[in-house]
């Protein structure tokens, strides 16, 4: 039995859905435990691209037990979507679980985002308007709906109704926006509930009778470290704990069952909305990454602002996750470039840093120090494994580990399944 931890170590977008999908091939479960539909995952399997929103990543395999848990906030619209679309594919979700204590995204969640957002204007935090932030300030203001309460028609009927009486006192009198009705939420809520009785369990049971049986257990972050709530470029953050330290919490499993930490690391940098970003490029390098990478976002389409690799926030990242093991995305997007750049430190105010200022005024002021490599400048996409990278490829892997003080476990070439190669053995 060994279980693993999958994280993302940059501003998400690292390609952790293949990573996952690729080790799922040896896993017995798939567990996601954080985030909500604004953390969007492509796996690509003989071609074929599967865009997953809230589904777990090993979804695909029909002998894994696929778990959505407790740290996860539903919205149920999504979800069964996403099921309709995987079985017009013929892919089969029998094997998937949703935590009966997971918290439910509702329309007035949604419309909330939208108003925030554009309230504040030039300090939008640049959220996807799914409703997942207020989805869960309601959960830690205690006046959230669980996935429990969906079961439960009365129990939903009253605690909707009361829920939003007061959004709507608060979309009229504080955002002079409309109302929104009762009835029609209520009624697609109950048909939802219905639809999603089937995957509804207690999934901490579900993995507990896993691990003691012996099971290989992989969990799946959403999103990443520096859109950690606690530790992310706050408040240009998601609304929950992408870290690994949460895959526990998350999931409902205690803290001695994580074995390994695997810490997804895109040969590049990139973000997604706003905040800062030390090391993003605004010339034609920057161009040349996000055509070359196709660098727009999942969920919404948006451009991702670039930037070479940030070897020392992926250091600070393995710090705090615990990482040992590192998945290196995306390499084969470098090689059109003559040459390539690493930043392997921070300064500020010209004297070097060894941490990420918590505030953002003092973070403004980090400089990049940067490695320059040069670049292989060949087609590496039929490559399956170290040794047969070119030269310059494993020199600029070789320092990243060196930097990060972390292994390198699977290297990516591309973005089918058969593309990746392990450089160790992860599950026994």
């Amino acid at each position: 039995m060994s279980s693993i931890v999958v994280i993302g170590s940059q501003w998400g977008d690292e390609g952790k859905g293949k990573i996952v999908d690729y080790l799922a091939q040896k896993a017995d479960v798939v567990a996601r435990y954080s985030g909500g539909s604004n953390a969007g995952h492509t796996v690509v399997v003989n071609d074929v691209a599967y865009k997953l929103r809230l589904l777990p990543s090993g979804i695909l395999y029909k002998d894994k037990l696929c778990i959505l848990g407790n740290g996860v906030v539903i919205n149920p619209r999504v979800v069964l979507q996403e099921i309709a679309g995987m079985k017009e594919k013929g892919i089969d979700t029998d094997h998937l679980l949703i935590s009966d204590r997971a918290h439910v995204v509702f329309p007035y969640h949604e419309k909330q985002d939208e108003l925030q957002e554009a309230a504040l204007g030039d300090r939008k935090i640049g959220t996807t308007k799914g409703g997942i932030g207020p989805c869960y300030m309601d959960k830690y203001a205690r006046t959230g709906i669980r996935v429990c309460d969906l079961m439960n028609k009365e129990i939903l009927a009253e605690k909707l109704k009361r829920n939003l009486e007061a959004k709507n006192r608060l979309f009229t009198k504080y955002y002079g926006a409309e109302p929104m009705a009762y009835e029609p939420m209520l009624k697609d809520y109950l048909a939802y509930a219905e639809a999603l009785r089937p995957y509804v369990a207690d999934t901490s049971v579900a993995l507990g009778k896993a691990f003691d049986a012996g099971k290989n257990v992989l969990f799946e972050g959403a999103q990443a470290t520096y859109l950690d709530i606690d530790y992310g470029t706050y408040p240009y953050v998601t609304s929950s704990n992408p870290t690994a330290g949460n895959a526990a919490t998350g999931s409902g499993i205690g803290p001695r069952f994580i074995d390994h930490v695997v810490g997804v690391v895109k040969a590049y940098t990139t973000r997604v909305g706003e905040g800062p970003f030390t090391c993003e490029l605004f010339d034609k390098d920057g161009d040349a990454l996000r055509e070359a990478g196709h660098e727009y976002g999942t969920v919404t389409g948006r451009p991702r602002r670039c930037g070479w690799l940030d070897a020392f926030m992926v250091r600070y990242s393995a710090r705090l996750n615990s990482m040992d093991s590192l998945a290196i995305t995306r390499l084969d997007i470098l090689d059109g470039f003559d040459r390539i750049k690493m930043c392997t430190g921070w300064e500020i105010d010209g004297k070097a840093v060894d941490y990420i200022p918590a505030d953002l005024s003092i973070l403004a002021k980090a400089k990049p120090v940067y490695e320059t490599f040069k670049g292989w400048k060949c087609d590496i996409s039929g490559v399956r494994s170290f040794e047969d990278l070119p030269e310059e490829a494993q020199i600029y892997l070789k320092r990243l580990a060196e930097v990060v003080g972390v292994e390198i476990g699977i290297v990516s070439v591309g973005p089918n399944r058969d593309q990746t190669f392990a450089l160790k053995e992860f599950f026994a």
